[in-house]
Formats: C-alpha cells, structure tokens, sequence
C-alpha cells in the first residue's frame, strides 16, 4: 500500500523552499510632525474614513473643513508636543509600534522565511507601502495583525478595508489571514494582571479603585451591531477574576468621546470626577483596549485626567503603562501570530 505524502512535506523532502510568508503588525496611526500641519493630515485622513465616523454627508464635510480642520489642529498639536519623542522626532505610538515588530522578528527568527514589518492605518508609514514592501520581498503569504484586542468596526474592520483596497489592485495577490480580535485570550489577561501588579508594586501609595478605562464609541455604532461594547466588558470580567477584584474595586470606563452624541458610558472624565468629589483619594488607571502607549494614554489620562482628579479631591493618581513592547506585551503578540501562522510555518 502506496503512503500518502503530505503536500508540504513533499515539497520540503523535494528540496523546494516553503512560501516567503509576510507579517504586517497595524495600529492606528499617528501625526508625521508634532505641528497644525501634521495634525491636520492627520486629521483629514482619519476623520474622513466611514468607518470612524459613518454620516459622511454634506453637513460632515462642512463641520470637519469649515471648523474642526481649522481650529483643532493646533490644539491637538499641543498636545502631542507634550509626549512627543523628541530624540527620534516621531509619537511613542510608533516609536513602540516599531519596537513591536523588531522584537516579534527577533522572537521568531528561526522561522527564516518570515519577515515582520509594522504599518499604521491612518499616517505612515502606510499599509499600502508596507504590502507592497512585503510583496517585494517574495511573501505570497501574508498575516495582517490589527493591533486592537477589542473588535470594532472602526478600528479592526477599517485595517482589513484599507489591506483589501490594496490587494484589490493587485494582479499577484498574497494569500491573506488577519489575526482576530484577543479580548478574553488567556495570555492577554495574564500579561494585563501581571504588568498591573508590577506597576502597582513600585508606586507609594495603594489604590482605593483601578480604573480600566477604554476608548469610547457613538453609543449608535453598538446599537446597529458593533461588538465592542462587548468585548470590553468581557475584557475587565476577565482581568476581575483574574486580579480577585469586584466590580466597585475594577470599574469600567470610556474616554475619548468626540463631538456631541452619546457614546459609551460611564466617560472616564466624569466618572473619575466624581470619585474624588465622593471621597476617592487614591486611583490607578488601566487602558487595556491600547497595545501600545499613545496621546490618549500618556496626554489625555494621565495628564488630563489626573489633573480632573486632583482638582476635585483626589490625592494620588497612577497611569499604569500599556503592554507596549514589555516582555509580557510581546508574549502576546508573538503567541497570537504563531497560532495564527499554522500550517504556514
């Protein structure tokens, strides 16, 4: 009786080489300069995706020309002075971003036929430029990995739209895999408890309350279906159980509302208001929804939002670090690819 060979082990006992197989971390993006130019492309890009925001009628086109491009640019500008790495003239989001992807090519570098590139949706360097990077390279295989553990259409769905626009006009075009969302993945929540009690070890004070607080949405975006809500939710369930807290020691939250709708409650800015008017003296705060330190992380909590708690009682406020490129974080990242990359590798 005639054996049956496995194809890949055919080709291998054949002496062919295995595919070229490419692998493309994605964030959000960031500004090319901390200046009202470089915020304003910026701007322009993200704000005109539908995904982000969907009503992309007359009215938009008006108020995001007409007043936001005119006037937020400088602002936010400020803002990303305040955090900006000077020495390599670029945001912490992709100076970590980078970081990420060196350290996942040097983790699985025996796999010598993979090659590790990093894109932002939104700023540079771009995901068509990075494919077509990849491509050129010889990868007819390629792995997208959203760099969201939490699911939404505004931000996972809209990297596969962008990667898809991209192969649409290719002639050649790479097999594709994208990783999924990792909201409730084991090694998520253990890398997110440990860095919590590493941090929380090296401060001198004991938070009364931890505050896990994610990126907001339109209320609107989850009533027609999105997930995210969900996710996050399941997310602090997880990292509760996990740290031995209840609810009123863990709480849920969400920053970053934009405009005047209702998005996601309770909004981060309110709720740690008030738990200083109602007597909280000591908080730590958690963002687990961001892979990766950036303005909403390192400007918007823990400075603005530790301002708000102080102005309004509180005493000692914490911005626990995301995951980042940590060995936790990258134990992450690098389990994740290598589940995702079966048969592959």
């Amino acid at each position: 009786m005639t054996a049956v060979v496995p194809i890949e082990t055919a080709k291998t006992a054949a002496g062919a080489k295995p595919e070229r197989v490419g692998v493309l971390l994605v964030n959000l993006g960031t500004p090319d300069s901390a200046d009202a130019r470089g915020v304003r492309v910026y701007l322009k890009e993200f704000l005109s995706d539908p995904r982000v925001i969907e009503d992309q009628g007359l009215y938009w086109k008006l108020v995001l020309n007409g007043i936001i491009l005119r006037f937020r640019p400088a602002r936010k500008a400020r803002d990303y002075l305040k955090i900006w790495n000077a020495d390599k003239n670029e945001s912490p989001l992709k100076t970590i971003t980078r970081a990420q992807a060196d350290k996942l090519a040097e983790a699985i570098s025996d796999y010598d036929h993979v090659a590790v590139d990093w894109a932002m949706r939104y700023g540079n360097p771009s995901i068509r430029s990075r494919i077509e990077a990849l491509t050129a390279q010889g990868c007819d295989r390629l792995l997208v990995v959203p760099l969201y553990p939490q699911y939404s259409a505004a931000t996972s769905a809209t990297v596969c739209d962008e990667v898809f626009r991209v192969l649409a006009g290719m002639r050649a075009q790479p097999i594709l895999r994208v990783t999924p969302p990792y909201y409730d993945d084991p090694d998520y929540i253990e890398a997110l408890a440990v860095s919590i009690d590493a941090h929380l070890a090296t401060l001198p004070f004991q938070p009364e309350i931890i505050v896990a607080s994610f990126h907001g949405m339109p209320q609107k975006y989850v009533d027609k279906g999105d997930p995210y809500q969900a996710h996050c939710i399941a997310t602090t369930d997880a990292l509760r159980k996990r740290l031995g807290l209840d609810a009123s020691k863990l709480i849920l939250t969400f920053q970053s509302r934009f405009g005047f709708g209702v998005w996601l409650q309770p909004y981060t800015d309110k709720t740690i208001g008030q738990l200083a008017k109602d007597g909280t003296r000591r908080i730590a705060v958690v963002m687990p929804g961001f892979s990766a330190d950036c303005l909403e992380t390192l400007e918007e909590i823990a400075q603005e939002n530790a301002e708000i708690f102080k102005h309004n009682g509180g005493e000692q406020f914490a911005a626990i670090p995301c995951l980042n490129d940590s060995d936790a974080g990258m134990d992450v990242i690098r389990q994740l690819v290598l589940r995702e990359l079966q048969g592959w590798i």
